[in-house]
């Protein structure tokens, strides 16, 4: 299946309770689609199934925490080996930051958990059956936040910055089989977790468009989805700007809440 033409038929996506995953759940939701979701919260991910399904599309739910890796591997290749995925969208993750107390170190573990380990455990077990059919894609949800470590979040900086290297060396890795790797690093978001953000949170944008920009990013096998352009600059000019510049005022800016979410 090429770029030019890519229609994926069979999608997966984690996280899709909310926010971006469920945008992505009712922007992808059609007549001969196949939706495969998961998410922790069963009455949302219920809503999300019901009004993608009144779209026309059939869907599958599970009500599963990333983190599990072998509940993880039994679901998706049970799907997969029924509905073979054209799209898997490694989209869950929590976030916090350090508040006004600092980061405890249980927060740091179930932030790297959630957001790295979950990776892995939505990717693995469709990696070899996808690169056996040369075709489809797999997608990392990132961060403009992984660009740089911000004092206000650490831990959360870091998962996405792994995530965002991951994905970029998994595409090359993965080039030969026909598989595309995308890796989409947003900025803000309208979602629960940026609700709670008690800051004023620049070029905020709904999830149904970052949903439908991630969309066209993926139909198009792009190396990065970067989004709004102006924060992915900005982004861009704190990651190459040396820390004698940058410390100077990073610790101006405000922390997210220490309650991950």
């Amino acid at each position: 299946m090429s770029s030019a033409n890519f229609t994926p038929r069979s999608v997966l996506i984690t996280g899709a309770s909310s926010g971006i995953g469920a945008a992505l759940a009712r922007h992808y939701a059609a007549p001969g689609i196949t939706l495969c979701l998961t998410g922790r919260d069963p009455a949302r991910l219920a809503a999300v199934a019901e009004a993608c399904a009144t779209a026309g599309a059939s869907v599958f739910t599970a009500v599963l925490d990333v983190t599990d890796r072998n509940a993880m591997r039994t679901c998706i290749s049970s799907w997969d080996q029924h509905h073979p995925f054209d799209v898997v969208i490694a989209n869950a993750g929590i976030s916090a930051g350090s508040g006004l107390g600092g980061e405890s170190e249980e927060q740091v573990r179930d932030i790297t958990a959630v957001n790295v380990a979950g990776v892995l455990n939505t990717l693995g077990p469709v990696q070899d059956a996808m690169s056996a059919r040369r075709s489809g894609r797999l997608v990392l949800i990132a961060s403009l936040a992984g660009y740089r470590g911000l004092p206000g979040a650490p831990a959360y900086c870091a998962s996405k910055a792994w995530v965002r290297v991951y994905g970029e060396g998994l595409r090359g890795t993965l080039a030969p089989t026909g598989v595309g790797v995308v890796v989409v690093c947003p900025g803000f978001v309208e979602s629960r977790i940026t609700a709670r953000n008690p800051f004023r949170m620049p070029l905020l944008m709904s999830a149904d468009a970052a949903a439908r920009r991630i969309a066209t990013g993926i139909a198009r096998n792009c190396a990065r989805v970067s989004f709004p352009w102006p924060m992915a600059l900005a982004a861009w000019v704190m990651m190459i700007l040396p820390p004698w510049i940058t410390d100077r005022w990073l610790h101006l800016l405000p922390s997210k809440p220490s309650q991950p979410m």
